[in-house]
């Protein structure tokens, strides 16, 4: 009954927050705030869309459709009520890369691989994992993705007059420099003009959508006075004014190889930005989410996109929060947003045509200083060592390498400075030979300064997890003392947890123990460290008998096997 309990609890948590809301008590006044709020974030949505995949080297309409059909999905099944998805500048640097490497179809096919992947996430259970992902490394990773970014709009930000720009941070700076003669002034006014204007929006009257101002303001202005400048519409044609159907790309089972890393990559980003946007908007409404059914909603979405010709997409943090601020109630909010880009498109097509690349550039730019955190960057400089290490290293490789590179070393290097540090709390300790004063545990009511050690008995303890760590320790440990002990105690009453180096060393120790004629006991092992012991049958070796709870029972056994001891030498 208690297993069919937690299978049933499971699969509720899977129960979309759209399909829970709408089976309550939902309103016209709900309602009301929904649609809101919906309309608000569909026209703020629209500019990032289109940026965004302009940014990524991919057609401006592909944005749109991610924003409609992924926008639609994961507010439709996702584990939050005010999740807003769609396109994020997160993939831009990733998606150039892929798209220069394997082209718009090896795009797509990494947006299906990585869909499958984030389903696989979310059903394994993975999404409660996937926030504890080291803040250094994700602050050094959306650091070096904001510089990226803002490094790849200046081409189009000061209209410069050059071919395709280097894919390297400092091939990008090189061409930028050897070109610097060729800028536009007219389309660094207008990109300056862009930033002036979302800025002081943002600052005196946030409540109206700056950036869709901007872009309304110089795209009149830039049509008014016929100025020479690109456009969406001189670079990339007129825009849509519908969905495209939907395919299916063809697949390769070379290319799936080969695109492994990169699908990986763009799962580990949507299902890290999407978390961080249900918490953040966790915080504004107290409104608890559901990772697991949320990281499959993302997986769904990022599939649907890929089949309508789209680009990976993901939860949005400001978006989302913006969806907040205007009373969003339930998911109905999301559904409504992707309606509303739609209708804007299909609508106002023609006149987004007119919208200058410089304006865009000058979005970018902006949505890269506020993802950059400069401050939050700064601030970590000041903590302990091991963090900057991690931070730094992140940065530096996501700038200078590649992003697939920064997240993966980053993670291994946070791995390995974690156990580090836990190897540094852990210790193996003389319990037998320190005095009151010098060990630390003398206060304790079950220290053994309280207890009477019979001679030849030895006891160490073991404080904190028993791990490889503190494996390398126990193996030399008998190589320190002068004779063999004739009854060695192990303590573990701190042990919360055993790896299988730490069995493993554990064994050697008592097969070494055993050679030099020393009896092994172990007191104090808690009950999910012995459930580990019995699992690896290192109880047998050691014997049930062997294994005490208590310090005092393990001592108590002990003077009777020096009793007997001394009972067949005397019969000798």
């Amino acid at each position: 009954m208690a297993n069919f309990s937690s299978f049933s609890t499971r699969i509720k948590s899977f129960i979309p927050k759209s399909i829970q809301c709408l089976r309550g008590s939902y309103s016209i006044s709900t309602f009301r705030h929904d649609l809101i709020a919906g309309i608000t974030v569909g026209v703020i949505a629209i500019p990032f869309a289109i940026a965004t995949a302009i940014g990524a080297n991919i057609a401006p309409e592909r944005g749109l459709f991610t924003a409609i059909i992924a926008g639609f999905l994961i507010s439709a099944l996702g584990g939050s009520r005010v999740q807003i998805g769609g396109p994020t500048s997160t993939f831009i640097v990733v998606l150039y890369g892929i798209i220069m490497t394997h082209g718009f179809e090896g795009m797509l096919v990494a947006t299906l691989m990585a869909g499958v992947i984030l389903i696989c996430f979310g059903i394994a259970g993975l999404g409660t994992y996937i926030k504890f992902i080291p803040y250094p490394v994700v602050t050094g990773f959306t650091t070096g993705i904001a510089v990226i970014i803002a490094s790849s709009q200046i081409k189009e930000f000061l209209g410069l007059s050059m071919g395709s720009v280097p894919m390297d941070f400092l091939g990008k700076w090189s061409a930028y420099w050897h070109n610097l003669s060729s800028w536009n002034p007219a389309a660094f006014v207008i990109g300056m003009g862009t930033l002036v204007i979302i800025v002081y929006f943002r600052r005196y009257k946030p409540r109206v959508p700056g950036t869709i101002v901007a872009l309304v303001a110089m795209g009149l202005f830039t049509w008014l006075f016929n100025i020479n400048i690109d456009t969406i519409g001189s670079r990339f044609g007129s825009l849509p004014r519908g969905l495209p159907a939907p395919s299916f790309p063809s697949i390769h089972f070379e290319q799936i190889l080969v695109l492994v890393p990169e699908a990986l990559t763009i799962a580990l980003l949507a299902g890290i930005e999407s978390l961080l946007a249900a918490v953040v908007s966790e915080g504004m409404t107290g409104w608890r989410h559901q990772s697991n059914s949320e990281l499959v909603a993302q997986g769904i979405a990022n599939i649907g996109a890929a089949l309508f010709g789209g680009m990976p997409a993901s939860g949005s943090v400001a978006r989302t929060a913006a969806n907040v601020k205007s009373g969003a109630r339930t998911p109905i909010a999301g559904i409504i947003h992707a309606g509303t880009i739609f209708l804007i498109m299909y609508l106002l097509a023609p006149f987004a045509a007119k919208i200058p690349l410089a304006s865009l550039a000058a979005v970018l730019l902006m949505i890269a200083w506020n993802m950059s955190e400069i401050h939050h960057f700064l601030h970590l400089l000041t903590a302990p060592r091991r963090d900057i290490i991690i931070l730094v290293t992140v940065f530096l490789l996501a700038v200078l390498v590649n992003i697939t590179a920064a997240l993966q070393v980053g993670m291994i290097l946070a791995a390995f400075l974690f156990m580090k540090q836990m190897s540094d709390v852990s210790e193996v300790v003389s319990a037998s030979q320190d005095s009151e004063d010098s060990f630390p545990e003398s206060s304790d009511i079950d220290s053994v300064n309280h207890q009477a050690i019979p001679p030849g008995v030895e006891i160490y303890e073991i404080n904190g997890p028993f791990f490889f760590g503190v494996a390398d320790r126990l193996k030399n440990l008998l190589n320190q003392l002068e004779r063999p002990a004739k009854v060695f105690i192990l303590r573990m009453r701190k042990v919360p947890t055993i790896d299988a180096s730490g069995m493993h060393a554990l064994e050697e120790f008592y097969i070494e123990c055993k050679r030099q004629g020393s009896v092994l006991l172990l007191s104090g092992v808690k009950k999910n460290p012995l459930k580990d012991l019995r699992r690896y049958h290192l109880d047998e070796l050691i014997g049930e008998d062997h294994i005490f709870s208590h310090i005092s029972t393990a001592l108590e056994f002990s003077r009777e096997l020096l009793r007997v001891e001394k009972f067949k030498q005397a019969m000798r």
